[in-house]
């Protein structure tokens, strides 16, 4: 285990000699330059600290001077407590905190910290894996399984070969695996170009074609089908607390006995209390686990539709199959034990039921889904552990809702806000609880604890994504940067990362055991309340405690393989980590694409980078000219690429457009704003003749941006703007700026735009010759159209009979044959 070393302070009390030790604890991966920065300072004496510096690692100077703010340090059993902000400190280098005569680990600032961290989490996943386990290369557990407490099948065998182990046993259930696999498909949905291809279908070295999170929520989605062979007929877990009376044992060498000769149980869904013996769950229905199928059947179905339609369609029937099964029986479905009295204790199946149906309404635009998801929704407006600040083990699971957020985004305007303010209520109830924390999460220290930081972290992301609010920002970075070391203890919470900080090396897994090498990726459980920490049994470390010194507030955690409680890894909570890491992977990435962006003499940018073989398409509209709507639309989706669309509030609020509004943002294409009445900002001659005023600027701006919350649309989401006519000056742009915005404009050279002129024009140019231009500017510019913004009007005045929006699919067609890719403006601002 590496540990950073801290200043030790040795004091004399009574004769005896007690450790004292003042350290300050850091997000060891590091800071997103604009992101918030708040390290943490413990001592075991009450300390008297007027300010804190913070120094630049290579020059000694001092960048940034503050001023520490007090927690309270009891909770931790120390004397003194002090948060020290250092969100200032945004230029990318390494640093270190001074105070109190204790230097801090390095922190590092810059836009590539998280790097990597999305695909890293997927090591775990690929270890986990049961049937052929890659991380071994060798196959295990072949001969599952044989079906238990069916009415009338008991005792036959079937085929559910696959999936994952749970966690360091090698037990598998439904409803871990089928919440693994729509978070990784929902990461991947949301942040798709973070993730890389390192490995093939069979989880071994070697790309395929196929990013890498897509290859393991497939293994997912296989083995649920599995899990789920015909309608109405579903299996819930394989194996049961048997598997644990053998101890350390790779997978591959498990010669556990359940007296079924080589298989393990499968246990059949009944719907009803199970248990072989006699410890009984308290099972009261089948919609937890049909929900859960039902979700991630759906939104798999939808992401491998253009890729594997075969496959799309069989999970399509089987979601909707799995949906109607979940409304036939509601209730919970708990897992089974037979030796000792633990078992997931899914309490809650209201949330599972939101999801399902939230699902089918995100990528069906159905409306009958919405309503059910509305109603399913407000049953359980905030996740029962966030409000109760307890729950037995997996009581309330999953510890997110994520059918929240989908409905946060709905196009019906009154659905969004009632559901985004769920959202905010359970952020609140952790806010206000850990007021006084030197570590402000407002999680309970339950067993998988972590699993709740992991949970409250990607709901403060998506609520502020979502809505633009950034009330619970330090909320946020508190939670996430607990995970990786700004915590009591000082270490990672993700086994062996980052690979030069103090991370878990001793968790409780068999590979560790017996290999001597930590679980690379994987999440362990996280800190416990020491009640339930000394009630648990068959618990005893294997090693003198690191971490001594700091088990003495109000939840212990040990890097040791004999404590399972605090320290193994689960599957589920490092699929968890998904949305959050690929989240925070894409806003560096973020940051590193708009330092190549180039911009014009008054400020707007007007080419994305140009070191990057991505053409961006644009179009815009007024009231005025709309005839080429569905030829755009239809172009676009026969062609599976995304594009940038800018309306004046008037268009966004004339009923004959809203329908193809909404398909267009259903179709993942970017809507911003073009102003609310299509303004003319600066004097066409004499552009330094600014034609509007501040005020008048600003006002038609707000006006836009409250007609386009009516498709759920909000100016954090939607940040990019055309100015009208495309026309502006340097004052207009430093007004937009001041309203939040970041205004864009067609790429100088790429004469797409002049699609709008008529034959009675000076300036006319007919689409052949626009086309040619298009193609001559490419052929001529060294970088080609990389970056380049391709304006085209949406529609165009009846004079001009030579649309150039007809020629769209030709243009895509031509662009792809030059090996352009598409994307949207606002990724890559």
């Amino acid at each position: 285990m590496k540990h950073f070393l801290t200043t030790v302070l040795l004091l004399c009390v009574l004769g005896t000699t007690v450790r004292a030790e003042t350290v300050i604890r850091v997000n060891q991966l590091g800071y997103l330059p604009e992101s918030v920065k708040v390290a943490v300072l413990l001592s075991d004496e009450p300390l008297d600290i007027p300010s804190f510096h913070v120094v630049d690692s290579d020059t000694e100077a001092v960048v940034f001077e503050g001023t520490p703010e007090p927690a309270n340090a009891s909770l931790w059993g120390k004397r003194t407590a002090l948060r020290l902000r250092l969100t200032p400190v945004q230029k990318s280098g390494t640093y270190r905190i001074r105070a109190a005569g204790v230097e801090s680990p390095p922190i590092r600032v810059g836009k590539d910290v998280y790097r990597g961290t999305a695909d890293f989490v997927l090591k775990y996943m690929r270890q986990q894996r049961c049937g052929f386990n890659p991380y071994l290369n060798a196959r295990c557990h072949q001969h599952d399984g044989v079906i238990v407490d069916h009415p009338t099948r008991t005792g036959e065998r079937i085929d559910v070969t696959g999936g994952w182990h749970d966690a360091s046993d090698y037990l598998q259930y439904t409803m871990t695996s089928a919440n693994a696999t729509y978070q990784m498909l929902f990461a991947f949905r949301a942040n798709p170009s973070v993730y890389g291809d390192e490995y093939g279908a069979d989880g071994r070295s070697g790309a395929n074609g196929v990013p890498d999170i897509l290859d393991e929520a497939r293994w997912g989605l296989e083995w649920l089908m599995k899990m789920n062979p015909a309608k109405n007929e579903m299996y819930n877990q394989i194996a049961d607390d048997r598997d644990h009376r053998l101890g350390y044992r790779l997978p591959s060498e498990d010669p556990t006995d359940y007296e079924l000769g080589e298989s393990r149980p499968v246990y059949f869904v009944t719907g009803k209390p199970q248990g072989l013996g006699k410890h009984i769950n308290r099972t009261t229905g089948v919609a937890s686990t049909a929900a859960k199928f039902a979700s991630a059947f759906a939104l798999g179905a939808e992401t491998f539709r253009e890729s594997d339609p075969a496959f799309a369609e069989t999970l399509s029937a089987k979601a909707l199959d799995a949906w109607e099964f979940a409304k036939s029986d509601p209730g919970v479905c708990q897992t089974a034990c037979l030796v000792s009295p633990y078992f997931y204790e899914e309490d809650n199946y209201v949330d599972d039921m939101e999801l399902a149906a939230a699902t089918f309404a995100t990528i069906a635009d159905k409306e009958n889904f919405l309503k059910d998801a509305k109603y399913w929704g407000e049953l359980e407006p905030v996740t029962p552990w966030m409000e109760l600040n307890r729950a037995r083990h997996y009581q309330f699971y999953p510890f997110v809702n994520l059918g929240h957020a989908l409905l946060a985004r709905s196009h019906d305007p009154a659905i969004a806000a009632q559901f985004a303010g769920n959202m905010r209520q359970g952020l609140e109830l952790l806010r206000d609880r850990a007021a006084d924390d030197p570590f402000p999460l407002g999680v309970p220290f339950l067993w998988c604890s972590n699993n709740l930081v992991t949970a409250a972290a990607t709901q403060a992301r998506l609520y502020r994504e979502i809505t633009g609010d950034e009330t619970f920002t330090e909320l946020e970075a508190a939670l996430v940067d607990w995970l990786f070391g700004c915590n009591p203890w000082g270490t990672s919470m993700i086994c062996g990362l980052p690979d030069w900080g103090d991370s878990p090396m001793l968790p409780h897994s068999a590979y560790t055991y017996l290999r001597k090498e930590t679980t690379f990726g994987g999440l362990v459980d996280g800190p416990v309340y020491r009640s339930i920490y000394d009630s648990l049994l068959g618990i005893h470390l294997f090693n003198p405690d690191d971490y001594a010194n700091f088990n003495l507030g109000k939840a212990v955690y040990h890097d040791d393989i004999g404590d399972y409680s605090s320290n193994e890894p689960t599957m589920d909570g490092t699929a968890g980590l998904s949305y959050l890491l690929s989240s925070l992977e894409y806003e560096g990435r973020k940051v590193e694409l708009r330092q190549n962006i180039v911009r014009d003499k008054y400020g707007a940018v007007v080419r994305l980078d140009p070191n990057r073989k991505t053409v961006y398409l644009a179009f815009s509209a007024h009231v005025d000219f709309h005839d080429g709507k569905q030829a755009v639309a239809d172009a676009l989706s026969a062609a599976k690429v995304p594009a940038s669309f800018f309306f004046t509030g008037e268009f966004y609020a004339d009923p004959q457009h809203r329908d193809w509004i909404r398909r267009l943002n259903d179709a993942g294409h970017d809507l911003g704003a073009h102003s609310d009445r299509h303004l003319l900002y600066a004097d066409w001659d004499d552009r330094s003749k600014t034609l509007v005023t501040r005020q008048e600027c600003l006002d038609d701006l707000a006006a836009n941006f409250e007609k386009m919350r009516s498709f759920g649309l909000t100016r954090t989401g939607n940040r990019i703007y055309l100015p009208p006519f495309e026309w502006y000056n340097g004052e207009t742009v430093v007004w937009c700026e001041e309203f939040g915005v970041e205004v864009v404009n067609f790429t100088p050279g790429v004469t797409t735009y002049f699609d709008y002129t008529t034959p009675d024009m000076a300036l006319y140019k007919p689409s052949d010759a626009i086309f040619d231009e298009l193609k001559a500017f490419e052929g001529k510019n060294a970088n080609g159209l990389n970056g380049a913004m391709i304006l085209v009007h949406v529609g165009t005045d009846p004079a001009r009979r030579d649309k150039f929006y007809d020629r769209l699919p030709e243009v895509i067609r031509w662009l792809k044959e030059k090996g352009y890719t598409f994307g949207r403006i606002v990724d890559a601002m």
